[in-house]
């Protein structure tokens, strides 16, 4: 080998370039750990291009800001990104550098629709759950309240929408709407009522069964007052009970017939 000129060049042509690199890298970090690229400025901003209603400086010093390690360029992005969505609050984070020592950090909040289960949590307008403070978001609106199985947000954010929608000819309000393990809905309304309605037999079996209770509706109340609960799930009628509700006993006879009264023919 020592009388291969051709492999001698080559071999040490190799180790200069080798040697070379090593010594731009070692420029190349030596320059990067220089004080001037210190992260001196973290801007946040809003990516709805709104203000931030419940993020604000206290909230990110203790819960992201202290996790930011590195300077301008070895700071883990993806691990300041997280850092931030760790927040509460914070939906979504997207994290930038600038030249030469800031990062820029775009927000999006939570909007908080209403609360989730039994343990605090929220639900989102886009129905996402996530855990902040309740008094909060109770500023901003009162909050319906929902439940259901994990995994089923959205879909009861989606049913949610519709039900405002279909109780809306009889200027009645869902305030809660529930989702049972089997899949059964119910829904409270800001009267104080509540209607079954039940498991969903085809795509348009909900719709049907709120349509027919407001075809009846107007009767109902004409002779109930302070009805509790509403059960839709029957086929050609439905089932109710109503604190003005009284049944007389066996063999009693009514003292007054009522005069104005007319027949509720789709109640069976």
């Amino acid at each position: 080998m020592w009388q291969d000129v051709k492999a001698l060049n080559a071999s040490a042509s190799g180790i200069f370039v080798l040697t070379l690199l090593a010594c731009i890298a070692a420029g190349v970090w030596w320059v990067a750990q220089r004080p001037m690229f210190n992260l001196r400025t973290i801007r946040i901003e809003s990516i709805a291009q709104e203000e931030l209603k419940h993020v604000n400086h206290l909230t990110l010093r203790n819960n992201a800001l202290y996790r930011i390690k590195g300077n301008f360029f070895t700071t883990n992005l993806d691990a300041v990104r997280q850092a931030f969505e760790s927040v509460p609050w914070v939906r979504r984070a997207t994290v930038r550098r600038e030249w030469p020592d800031q990062l820029i950090v775009a927000l999006e909040e939570h909007e908080a629709l209403g609360t989730w289960g039994e343990d605090g949590r929220l639900l989102s307008t886009k129905g996402d759950v996530f855990t902040a403070n309740l008094a909060e978001a109770e500023e901003d609106h009162a909050l319906p309240e929902f439940d259901g199985p994990d995994g089923s947000e959205k879909e009861v954010l989606s049913r949610y929408d519709e039900l405002r929608a279909w109780f809306a000819p009889l200027k009645l309000v869902p305030q809660s709407l529930s989702l049972s393990s089997r899949y059964a809905w119910t829904v409270g309304l800001d009267n104080g009522m509540s209607v079954a309605l039940g498991r969903e037999q085809t795509s348009t079996t909900l719709k049907e069964r709120v349509d027919r209770l407001t075809g009846i509706y107007p009767q109902l109340v004409e002779h109930l007052q302070n009805i509790d609960t509403i059960d839709m799930r029957y086929q050609n009628g439905l089932a109710l009970s109503s604190a003005g509700l009284k049944i007389p006993a066996e063999g009693a006879k009514p003292k007054k017939k009522p005069a104005a009264v007319k027949p509720i023919k789709k109640i069976q």
